[in-house]
């Protein structure tokens, strides 16, 4: 048995968005049908001016695959102090019949990817049919990714963009026009931003002024990618007062996503939670039940969304003959 490796470049060619998206679909539908072993994710937060490093494992039993990803993020100074990017990812892919390493490949690419696909897949089931217009709170590399997802499921004629520097959603007003032809206004303040919604992104690192409710107009379809850990938080707790709540893992959010806080300041139960995404997407539960409902993805980041996505991309590697084979065991 030989192990396949595929570099950042590979992977970056055997994936397209629209399949990403459908991976993800796949991934929160078996994991609100029992076919999924994920135990908790582990963050670890090393010293001062540097990120973290999480770590998620997760086994899809229909697939036979269980995935390990290693992924860091936040240390600003690597590219100059050690020669490397400020984000890394690693995905290690096993036969689960035989617990054998089949292939290791770079996952830095399929976290944003898969990570941008989960905010359309929330924006296909819970997002207005009317949903043209977009705020983003935030303009780095996630903000990006979202827009090439959603722009995917809809067509996108406006965004409004807020960062907490002009020249990051200055370069994002740029990059986004030129990419995709949409016209982005770089708001003077979080407020003038959201209040424009139809779709709301967040995609900070969490730790910096909130979203407040009283910005936020019905019919609004908030996709909260930021907090995944405990001491991130991008919303006002009391928006979720009168939304309808949708996961992406129950038992993550209330821990450590961004539905947390509103559970911590007892503004809500563990039973105002509507449900988990999958459970909507194979029909379970309802989605938007009327234009004026706020509705609240929150996105934590599941092990099987890398799990159903790298193993997309191995088979895509082997239909195409692409990667290197090495041998790992004699």
């Amino acid at each position: 048995m030989k192990t396949l490796l595929l570099k950042k470049n590979d992977v970056g060619r055997l994936i397209g968005m629209t399949e990403v998206i459908d991976a993800v679909e796949e991934a929160y539908k078996a994991f609100s049908s029992d076919q999924v072993e994920q135990p908790d994710y582990i963050g670890i937060h090393l010293p001062s001016l540097r990120g973290e490093i999480d770590f998620k494992l997760g086994y899809y039993k229909v697939a036979e695959i269980i995935s390990m990803k290693a992924h860091s993020g936040g240390f600003t100074n690597n590219p100059v102090e050690h020669g490397v990017p400020n984000s890394m990812g690693t995905i290690l892919l096993f036969d689960a019949k035989s617990c054998a390493l089949i292939c290791i490949m770079d996952g830095s690419l399929i976290t944003g990817l898969r990570t941008g696909a989960a905010g359309a897949v929330s924006v296909k089931a819970l997002a207005r049919k009317n949903a043209r217009t977009i705020a983003s709170i935030g303009t780095g590399n996630q903000a990006r990714m979202q827009i090439r997802a959603i722009n995917e499921i809809l067509k996108i004629e406006e965004i409004h963009a807020w960062d907490s520097t002009y020249e990051t959603s200055s370069k994002y007003k740029a990059d986004i026009e030129r990419e995709f032809g949409i016209p982005v206004t770089v708001a003077s303040s979080k407020k003038e931003a959201v209040e424009r919604a139809d779709i709301l992104i967040t995609t900070t690192r969490g730790k910096g002024s909130l979203v407040e409710a009283e910005w936020v107009k019905p019919g609004t379809h908030i996709v909260a990618i930021g907090t995944d850990q405990r001491g991130k938080q991008e919303l006002e707790p009391e928006l979720f007062r009168n939304a309808k709540i949708i996961v992406d893992s129950l038992s993550q959010c209330t821990e450590k996503g961004e539905t947390w806080h509103p559970l911590n300041k007892n503004i809500i139960t563990k039973d105002d939670i509507h449900g988990e995404i999958g459970e909507v997407l194979l029909g379970r539960k309802p989605g938007r039940e009327s234009d004026d409902e706020i509705t609240i993805f929150d996105s934590t980041g599941m092990a099987i969304q890398d799990n159903t996505t790298a193993n997309k991309i191995y088979q895509n590697a082997i239909a195409n003959n692409v990667g290197a084979f090495f041998q790992f065991f004699e």
